[in-house]
This record gives C-alpha cells, sequence and structure tokens, in this order.
C-alpha cells in the first residue's frame, strides 16, 4: 500500500499478503532525525504527543545515502563495498534493518551482513578485525532513551562519523526524499535476498577475554584469571548480558546474581542507564545481596558502563573518572585526561595530584573524544577522554567509546589487587575530594532564535560577575560560563551556565564543599535574573531551589 506523503509511518493494508510495505516520510522530518553524530526518532506508536518519525522508508533513505557518502570517502563503487549492521533489543530494530537494507541493495552494495544483536562497540570494531574488517559497521540504537526511540550510529575503520558527516547523510536522504515522494517499497518480514547472517558479539567478547587474561597476568590460573572473584552484570535488557555469559564466566568469574540480562526491547526493569537513580539503586542492590567484589551496569548498546564495589558504593560520574585516570596515569605517567565541562573540582586536583593534566572540554562525548586525539596528534598525549555519563574512550582502544573495554580495565585492575594482596577498587579513590552538595537545574529558552538568545544571557552573565562578591571565573572556558566562588576556610564552590548542544535549553550546573553551599549560590544568580528579567527564558526550575 501507499500512504500519503504527509503520514510518516503505515502498516500494511489489512488482507495485504504482499511482503513490502511503502511508507513515507518528509525532507523535512529526515532533515531533522539527525542528532549531533548519529540518527535518531522515534520508531514505535504508543506514546501521546510522540508521532513516529523514523520508520521504514527513513531508514531505507538514509541507508542509501550512506552509501553514497561511503563509496565516495572509500573511493569504491558500490559493488565493492561491505557493510554490516546491528542493532539493540529494541522492538522497532528488525523492521528498520531490513528497511537499511534494502537501501543498500538498491544502491547496488556487494556484501550487506546482518550481525543481529550487537553492541556499539562491537560495530565499530567489526571494521578493524580480522576475518570480518567490514568499510562500515552501522548500530541501531537509541541508546537509554525509551522504548519508542530508534536510530543510527555509523563507524568506519576510522571511527564514529562526526556531525558534518551526518549532515550530509541526513541531506541527500531528504533530495531522494523530495525526488521521489510516493515512498518506497521495503520489506515487512525477513531480510532482503542476498544479505548474510554473521552474528559478531563472540567474536567481540573472545577479544574481550583475550584483553583480561592477558592484563591480569595470573600466576596460578592464567586461562581463568577470575577465578575466586564474583562479578554481577545488570544489563537493562539491553545488549549487555553477553558479557556475564561469554566474557565473565569462561574466565572463571562466579556471575550468579547478575539481573536483567536477558534482551527485552520494553525494558521492563529499570531504564538501562548507568546516570540514572534507580537503575544504579538496583544494581547497588544486586552487588550487595550476591556478597559480589564487583558489579557492573551498562546502558543499552554498552557504550557506556559504571562500576560498584564490594561494599556497595557505586563508582559512576566523577568517581568513575578518577578512578581510570588513576589506572591509565599508572600505565601513562603525565597523560592528559580529557573531561566534558560539569567534572568537578576535586576531580581536577586528583587528576594534576596523579602527575596527569585534566582539560575540561564541551559536553558531547564525540567533543571530547575528537578533542583528546586533536591534542594527541598535536604531540600532546592523551590517554584517556571521558564524559561523566560514561562515555569513555582510550588510546589503546581505537578512542572508542566502549562500556565492556572500561569494564575490562577495571577487572583487570581489581585481579592485580588481589594478586598483590592489596585493597579494593575503591583504595584508588582514597585522595578524590569530592563535593558535598550539587545540582543540576535546566532553564527551557522560548525565543525563536534560540542559540542567539543563550549566547546573549552567557555574554550578559560575564559582565556581572564582575561585581558578585565572592565570585571568580574560571581562566578558560571551553564551553558555557564557569564561576568559582570562595565559601571560606579553603573551601571552594562553582556554577555553570552552558548551553545544550541541540535543544533550546541553558543548563545551569551547582557543586558546593560547604552545607548551603548549592542554596547560597543559587540565591545569587535567582537575584541576578530577576534583575535582568529575560523575557524569553524560564527560569522556573531555579527559582524553585531558593523558594522552596
Amino acid at each position: 500500500m501507499v500512504t500519503s506523503p504527509h503520514i510518516p509511518h503505515a502498516a500494511a493494508a489489512e488482507g495485504d499478503t504482499s511482503s513490502t510495505i511503502v511508507t513515507t516520510t518528509t525532507p523535512a522530518i529526515l532533515k531533522k532525525l539527525q542528532n549531533g553524530s548519529d540518527v535518531r526518532g522515534v520508531a514505535l506508536e504508543g506514546v501521546p504527543g510522540e508521532p513516529v518519525t523514523l520508520n521504514e522508508e527513513a531508514a531505507y533513505l538514509i541507508g542509501a545515502a550512506f552509501v553514497d557518502w561511503l563509496a565516495e570517502k572509500k573511493g569504491k563503487k558500490p559493488g565493492d563495498l561491505s557493510i554490516a549492521v546491528g542493532r539493540d533489543p529494541r522492538l522497532s530494530g528488525p523492521a528498520l534493518a531490513n528497511a537499511m537494507f534494502a537501501g543498500f541493495t538498491s544502491k547496488g552494495v556487494g556484501r550487506v551482513v546482518d550481525m543481529g544483536l550487537a553492541t556499539t562497540p562491537a560495530c565499530f570494531m567489526a571494521t578493524v578485525t580480522p576475518g570480518a574488517a567490514y568499510d562500515a559497521g552501522i548500530m541501531l540504537t537509541a541508546s537509554h532513551l525509551p522504548f519508542n526511540r530508534n536510530g543510527a550510529k555509523f563507524f568506519t575503520r576510522d571511527g564514529g562519523l562526526d556531525k558534518a558527516d551526518i549532515e550530509v547523510i541526513c541531506e541527500g536522504a531528504a533530495a531522494a526524499c523530495e525526488a521521489e515522494p510516493s515512498g518506497h517499497a521495503v520489506p515487512l518480514d525477513g531480510v532482503e535476498d542476498g544479505v548474510e547472517s554473521v552474528p559478531f558479539l563472540e567474536d567481540y567478547a573472545a577479544t574481550l577475554r583475550e584483553l583480561i587474561k592477558k592484563g591480569a597476568a595470573h600466576p596460578d590460573t592464567p586461562e581463568k584469571p577470575l577465578t575466586g572473584m564474583k562479578i554481577i552484570v545488570d544489563a537493562g535488557n539491553g545488549s549487555g548480558g553477553f558479557f556475564a555469559e561469554s566474557v565473565l564466566k569462561p574466565l572463571g568469574a562466579d556471575t550468579s546474581g547478575s539481573q536483567f540480562l536477558d534482551p527485552d526491547g520494553n525494558f521492563p526493569n529499570h531504564s538501562p542507564n548507568p546516570e540514572d537513580a534507580q537503575a544504579m539503586d538496583s544494581a547497588v542492590r544486586a552487588t550487595v545481596a550476591a556478597k559480589a567484589d564487583l558489579g557492573v551496569i551498562f546502558d543499552t548498546d554498552v557504550d557506556r558502563s559504571a562500576v560498584i564495589d564490594g561494599d556497595g558504593n557505586p563508582i559512576n560520574r566523577n568517581k568513575l573518572i578518577a578512578l581510570l585516570a588513576a589506572i591509565i596515569l599508572d600505565e601513562h605517567p603525565g597523560s592528559t585526561v580529557v573531561t566534558d565541562s560539569v567534572t568537578s573540582d576535586g576531580l581536577a586536583e586528583f587528576i594534576e595530584g596523579k602527575g596527569g593534566k585534566h582539560v575540561r572540554y564541551m559536553r558531547g562525548y564525540k567533543n571530547v573524544i575528537n578533542e583528546g586525539v586533536r591534542r594527541d596528534k598535536a604531540g600532546e598525549p592523551c590517554h584517556l577522554m571521558i564524559e561523566t555519563s560514561g562515555h569513555g574512550a582510550m588510546k589503546e582502544n581505537y578512542c572508542l567509546d566502549d562500556g565492556a573495554y572500561i569494564a575490562v580495565k577495571i577487572i583487570i585492575e581489581a585481579v592485580r589487587r588481589r594478586l598483590r594482596g592489596g585493597g579494593g577498587i575503591s583504595d584508588l579513590l582514597s585522595e578524590l575530594r569530592e563535593p558535598l552538595e550539587e545540582k543540576e537545574v535546566r532553564l527551557k529558552i522560548t525565543a525563536d532564535d534560540f542559540k542567539a538568545y543563550g549566547g546573549d544571557v552567557l555574554d550578559q552573565l560575564k559582565s556581572a560577575v564582575t561585581s558578585m562578591e565572592g565570585y571568580t571565573p574560571v581562566d578558560v572556558n571551553y564551553e558555557g560560563y564557569r564561576v568559582n566562588r570562595d565559601e571560606g576556610d579553603g573551601k571552594r564552590g562553582w556554577f555553570l551556565l552552558r548551553q545544550s548542544l541541540h535543544d533550546p535549553v541553558m543548563v545551569l550546573n551547582f557543586e558546593s564543599e560547604i552545607p548551603g553551599g548549592v542554596d547560597v549560590m543559587a540565591k545569587d544568580v535567582v537575584a541576578w535574573l530577576r534583575e535582568k528579567d529575560f523575557g524569553s527564558l524560564d527560569a522556573s526550575a531555579v527559582y524553585a531551589i531558593v523558594d522552596k
């Protein structure tokens, strides 16, 4: 069946026995699917106010446009290209994969591979691993977002695509849509003829196992270096269950007590997100109940992770960065560590105290990774690039944000400390000074040109800070405006006002080392906001802090 070009999603007609479906999208929708360096949209109906934007034709057209981009990038004809697609457990995944395969074959791609259930890091590794070495790997995922969302992340052996690349692909898809507005036929069930089914997750697991065996170098049980250790995994019903079954167990670990390992696109237990408080609380409870030495929690597509120590203490955000920095700086003394803009002052002191150099850069994991790569190429060794969200990349691992690799590095350190008779991994954090209070609020911009409006707000803040008693702007701001506050007795707080990368929102972060310090800074910021009376800035979220 063919639907109106104004309807972004359709199902096969009742009684239609055709093996294909024709859905339609619009050029405007296709362009809006860009989400920085990847593609994201609503892929399933069922949530009020969220119409489908990423349907079968959209996937078809994006797949076809990606072929055009890849052929030019590689200097190859489509018939000489090999492209592999993996997906997380989302319910919309199979239909979108089939549509993308159809887009590839419409361009005459020589080899199209269905990797089935996969992780985002595995889709990159499939481009560099002997025996696979595809020209490109694509992961269909929307990370930790709700069940109705989906998207795509694109890789070549040079790494993940950047924002400019995704813009070219979405523009190409939009042009093809405009040229043929009646839609394109894509498969309803199964995969197109000529698509190979070649799972890759077990190959990736084998690579991780070898890393642990080599890194742990257990003298008594070299093939099973995790013997005697209990490590539980919380996969949040995403793609990460393989880590318990195919990485830890074969190396001798007791993984009993692990939870939510079965892939389930409804995500029935908790949000698959290490930053989510309920998800972390659930993983902590599981770690403590199992009396485990270590707990590992993944997001849906396993490019992020966090850990829990044997006492049930969560290690994420600043603590996770500090832990990995301690490990990396022991291996690579003097390395630069690039983080996003909202990391704590205590973390900066910790990294510098370990002999490293800390650089706070812009939010967005690709921004953080790209800045680390840039500095390293310029002669400033940078072995760790990590965002507080848990997106962490290491030079030794292709500068790839990989939650499983991060977990492997921490597990290796835990084994080494165990062999030396030392303490647990949390002992590495004993010198980390943590804030007493922290708060993040979001201020909505209602102006049409929200980027320009937000920039003006920041400029006015810069002018105002000079007359705010006790406040001093930091020397370098790569993003927004960060201001320190002298809290007395050697204590220091700070706040940062920045613009969201993609949305009409300004984000305001506070951190304090004294009781009530966040409230004091919030009152000062609110006083300035009320004096200015920004008509297109909804500051009610920060007003609520002081008006409670």
